[in-house]
């Protein structure tokens, strides 16, 4: 065996110098980022933005874990906790729900190149920027896309729905809960039932919503919703939660294109996800340790309680509106009913640029407040109360900062 070996490397040898040489005869063309030989830095700063939220510590215990193997029974398990907690949060017994490797855009990716084919007609509520967004990508499939625009703080009412419905017939209906770029709170009620007797889909956006308001998947007769988690789960952002209804589902497995993602093919994901019944086969190596986070952030809801979790933001936004309008500001929606609790918008005051505030507040305070986007760009200031975040605490906090961003940021001043 020796003598083999001896022989090999007399072999191999010219071959190893060779390698050597190319090796060394290639110069770097780039060198080593002096950034990135410095220690990494990250500020302690409180974000009462739309999202992100800060991280519950024990979600962020759970994302110091070591790594396992996606593949390994283990991180079946986390999965399969994992659909458990959606379905809580949810409120549904659908089967074919789960985790997306990726942010609330790409879940609704998901539902819409799961469910519509070239072609199809697609009824799109455009009150907000997750409207507009739900339309691009309904464009983008080659379905037939027909956008009721609304100004950013409106809704939409049960008859002005029915009024579209029966005009374009749609397959998919998309409404968002939470409009987290105005800050107003889309009612529910009725609106599965009414799109289930002309024949159509309920999509659903609850990202700026979910565990802050009431949602109820199954008794509102919703097909598809999905969420993110970097909102009041108070997780990293980058894994998202979808569910879809049996009706859903059919449409999916009766369509008659491919999905034109492979990545986001709900057939693939159902399986690797464990809904399917069957053997789970390697689709995507999923973000291993993102899912021990959102696993903790679904139990800590779960140990709370929804309704738990509802009140609180229910309590703490109130106190925030009151202490906002106490500094003489408006709030952008009107009907305190369509207020999203989530997601405070406040209306520009007169005199002032959003920026020259939000940068105060940054740079004085460390508190993360933000602008419009979207249609609401320049026209409102955006509070967040989310999750963990969600406290008089903060409200006190950030009410301090923007009393006194308000005297110093005046433009009457010049």
């Amino acid at each position: 065996m020796f003598r083999a070996l001896a022989r090999a490397s007399a072999t191999l040898g010219p071959q190893v110098a060779g390698w050597a040489r190319t090796m060394a005869t290639r110069q770097l063309l780039v060198a080593p980022p002096e950034a990135l030989l410095r220690p990494l830095f990250i500020p302690n700063r409180l974000l009462l933005g739309p999202g992100p939220s800060n991280l519950a510590p024990r979600v962020l215990v759970a994302g110091g874990q070591q790594m396992i193997g996606h593949m390994h029974k283990e991180m079946f398990q986390i999965m399969d906790d994992i659909k458990q907690g959606i379905q809580y949060v949810f409120q549904t017994k659908n089967p074919l729900t789960l985790a997306i490797s990726g942010s609330g855009h790409c879940a609704l990716e998901a539902a819409l190149f799961n469910i519509l084919e070239p072609g199809d007609p697609f009824l799109v509520g455009v009150n907000g920027i997750w409207g507009q967004r739900a339309a691009d990508i309904g464009e983008r499939i080659g379905a037939r896309v027909h956008p009721m625009i609304k100004d950013p703080g409106n809704h939409y009412t049960l008859q002005e729905l029915e009024e579209a419905l029966a005009q374009h017939k749609p397959v998919l209906l998309f409404l968002t809960q939470g409009e987290s770029s105005s800050g107003v709170l889309q009612p529910l009620d009725g609106y599965g039932e009414l799109c289930h007797r002309y024949n159509c889909l309920l999509l659903v956006d609850s990202v700026a919503s979910l565990c802050g308001t009431p949602i109820y998947m199954d008794q509102q007769g919703i097909d598809i919703l999905y969420s993110g988690s970097q909102k009041v789960l108070n997780s990293p952002p980058g894994t998202s939660l979808i569910s879809f209804s049996d009706k859903a589902k059919n449409k999916i497995y009766t369509r008659k294109t491919k999905p034109v993602s492979f990545y986001l093919d709900m057939k693939w994901l159902a399986n690797i996800w464990g809904c399917d019944g069957k053997p789970r086969i390697y689709h995507h190596t999923t973000p291993v340790v993102s899912l021990y986070s959102l696993r903790e952030s679904l139990a800590l809801i779960a140990e709370q309680g929804l309704e738990n979790s509802w009140r609180q933001h229910r309590e703490v936004t109130a106190y925030l509106h009151g202490r906002l309008q106490g500094l003489g500001l408006q709030l952008f929606v009107k009907d305190p009913a369509l207020r999203l609790p989530t997601v405070t918008a406040v209306a520009v005051p007169a005199g002032y640029d959003w920026r020259d505030i939000v940068n105060y507040v940054m740079d004085h305070f460390d508190i993360e407040i933000t602008g419009g986007l979207g249609p609401s760009m320049g026209k409102v200031l955006r509070i967040g109360l989310l999750g963990c975040n969600a406290t008089r605490e903060n409200v006190d906090r950030v009410i301090r900062a923007l009393q006194e961003a308000l005297q110093r940021c005046s433009r009457n001043k010049l």
